[in-house]
């Protein structure tokens, strides 16, 4: 077998692999093997057919061309210890020709990631100040959420909630056609269609109104999307919003165990301020990262950057509670092909992949390990607040292998990110057991 290496590029090596004739004859022995024990042939029982006959009977090419696909594994494995290459996938195969049976393989290898001087960054996170206008918002969405609604005498003002009979209809289809409907009414609402609250305005308890607005062209329903629809509505009754006072009584509603409203508000700085401290930790620590990966160079074959596409647009599925029908679905309202939405995640992917890669290069760069203790340590707070009569399960869920991996992972790279959160934000220059800059590579043998 004579292999040629023709070149590596984008973490692709590119194989020409021809095979000698005793190669071969040694396929074509195993292909006789194998369909000489599915072959019907009259005057000979199943599996002893003489391989002449059985090449007369199906055809010298087929049985060729059986040996060629089934020599494929043992021509990759052979051809890639002979470059000596580190496969992470299968390779994209292709036959040239048959005489003499040569292969074309494109084999994916180890990505190469070469850190900068991480050591050297220095970068400080952004301070967080909580204003006592964030806070007065807050406990304005408090009294929101707990205000009641009355009934007024008087035109539907905007803000106001009706309740209405609607009768619709979109040519010779009914749309919507409900009794006693609750309807908030808010300006610019695009519910359930632009312009329908701004129709009911201005009407009064008892009153009925027809009137007819157009969907949009790009409306998200292909079948209503440019089409005039048809209303009919009565009003039953007109509400406004009535706030709740900011007072001790307020603040009881919300949680018994407050007492005075300055428990209420001291319980809402509080959150805020946590809250907000979360998001300069998240963006601080993004920021880390999107520096690293800035100052890295990472190469990666096509096919990682392919299954970091599918596990995002799967978590991104399972976070929308959607099944490939609800997608196909879904992409046929917002009139987008599977390729148009599946690239729309691509640059999401490259930055995750990205940052995979430099973050476990730093994970051994700084010697970070992950140990079977730090594993039950994990477990044990997952499950500390899980009763007792179902806590065994769980533990088992968690202990299995792949749930250990994606566990063992998961800390690794917390733990990963915390130490270049210390590198950024130490006042002098550190150095860790690996010199910097640090690079890891890959040696192929060139051909």
């Amino acid at each position: 077998m004579k292999v040629t290496q023709d070149k590596i590029e984008s973490r692709q090596a590119y194989l020409t692999i021809e095979l000698e004739p005793t190669e071969t004859e040694e396929g074509l022995k195993k292909a006789y093997n194998r369909l000489v024990q599915k072959a019907n042939i009259p005057g000979f029982r199943k599996g002893k057919v003489p391989r002449p006959i059985l090449e007369q009977y199906i055809g010298k090419e087929a049985l060729l061309e059986d040996a060629v696909e089934h020599m494929v594994s043992e021509v990759f494995e052979k051809a890639v210890k002979d470059k000596e290459l580190k496969p992470i996938a299968r390779p994209e195969v292709q036959v040239e020709k048959m005489d003499p049976v040569t292969y074309k393989m494109v084999v994916p290898l180890e990505p190469v990631v070469k850190l900068g001087d991480y050591h050297s960054l220095k970068l400080v996170p952004e301070s967080v100040e909580l204003k006592e206008e964030d806070v007065d918002k807050a406990l304005e969405q408090i009294r929101r959420d707990h205000s009641i609604w009355e009934s007024v005498d008087r035109q539907v003002n905007g803000r106001d909630k009706v309740i209405l009979d609607i009768e619709s209809s979109v040519g010779a289809q009914p749309y919507i056609n409900q009794k006693d409907a609750e309807y908030e009414v808010i300006k610019d609402s695009e519910f359930p269609i632009k312009g329908f609250s701004e129709e009911l305005i201005g009407l009064k308890k008892g009153e009925t109104k027809e009137f007819k607005l157009s969907f949009a062209q790009d409306y998200g329903r292909p079948e209503l999307a440019g089409k005039e629809a048809a209303f009919k509505v009565t009003i039953k009754d007109i509400k406004q919003e009535k706030l709740v006072e900011l007072n001790d009584e307020l603040a009881k509603q919300v949680n018994p165990e407050f007492k005075t409203v300055e428990d209420l508000k001291n319980k809402v700085t509080t959150d805020l301020k946590e809250n907000a401290e979360a998001k300069a930790k998240r963006d601080f620590q993004q920021k880390i990262l999107d520096t690293l990966v800035e100052k890295s160079e990472i190469e990666f074959p096509p096919v990682l950057e392919e299954d970091e596409l599918n596990n995002l647009i799967n978590s991104e599925m399972r976070r929308w509670q959607m099944d490939e029908k609800g997608l196909d679905q879904y992409l046929q309202s917002i009139k987008k092909t599977p390729e148009q939405f599946r690239e729309e995640f691509r640059p999401s992917a490259i930055k995750s992949l990205k940052q995979s890669l430099a973050i476990t290069e730093v994970a051994k760069a700084e010697n970070i390990k992950v140990e079977a203790s730090d594993l039950a340590d994990e477990i044990n707070n997952m499950t500390k607040s899980i009763p007792d009569q179902s806590k065994e399960q769980f533990v088992k869920l968690f202990s299995a292998p792949q749930s250990q991996a994606s566990m063992g992972a998961a800390i690794a790279t917390r733990r990963t990110i915390e130490r270049l959160e210390q590198i950024v934000q130490s006042p002098e220059k550190e150095y860790s057991e690996t010199e910097t800059p640090v690079t890891t590579e890959n040696t192929e043998k060139e051909a």
